[in-house]
């Protein structure tokens, strides 16, 4: 299993952090309940810091007319909206909430032109809370390619303290390639023209760099 290198200094500091604990524990207490009781809530702790992190290699089938899901998570929202930083104008929503136990890789959903791409400073409302894609911590990406512009959106959750993202206006990026990381639960917005076929249903998991989330028209 490979990590992303976004946690390379989280997991050390927590490996490094846990061993220091449970080295006084045995040192301190010396080896009973207790001691094996914070070296199985360490052990459990740090399977999940690891888990958070891994960055599975997925493949993607490269196709113009698709829009790929840009994270692994479960589809809860699908709706047309009024998109007011960028298009001004209706679009059709898809949003997928990450929970803590997804992969937190973000992916390009299209092949493309990077037209636009802007990172908001916010709170940190809970990811499915009404007012997070206007209010929270996030970014806005625009793709274009032949068929149609899609706009992307990285929104922090409650838990989620830090976005980042890898691309800039006027990048040539590949469908699937890897574009960003949110940490700790957080949610991405896809706004995609009122023309487009949308492909998942409410609830549906998503597959990031896999799943196809709608055709363009």
């Amino acid at each position: 299993m490979l990590f992303h290198r976004e946690g390379f200094k989280i997991i050390f500091f927590t490996m490094l952090i846990l061993g220091v604990i449970n080295f006084l524990s045995y040192q301190f207490i010396g080896e009973n309940w207790i001691s094996k009781s914070i070296l199985f809530v360490s052990l459990v702790f740090f399977i999940l810091i690891l888990q958070f992190f891994r960055n599975p290699s997925r493949k993607t089938i490269i196709n113009d007319s698709h829009v790929i899901a840009p994270a692994d998570g479960t589809v809860v929202v699908i709706e047309d909206v009024e998109e007011t930083e960028y298009f001004k104008d209706k679009r059709k929503q898809v949003s997928i909430f990450m929970s803590p136990i997804n992969v937190h890789v973000n992916r390009n959903p299209i092949s493309g032109l990077v037209k636009y791409a802007k990172y908001h400073p916010g709170k940190y409302l809970v990811a499915w809370h009404p007012k997070s894609s206007t209010e929270n911590e996030r970014t806005t990406v625009v793709i274009a390619n032949s068929k149609a512009e899609v706009l992307f959106r990285q929104i922090a959750g409650a838990l989620a303290k830090r976005i980042v993202y890898y691309v800039k206006e006027g990048d040539q990026v590949q469908q699937g390639n890897e574009m960003g990381f949110i940490k700790f639960g957080s949610r991405i917005d896809l706004y995609l023209p009122l023309t487009a076929q949308i492909k998942v249903q409410l609830q549906e998991k998503t597959r990031g760099g896999e799943t196809v989330i709608a055709t363009l028209a």
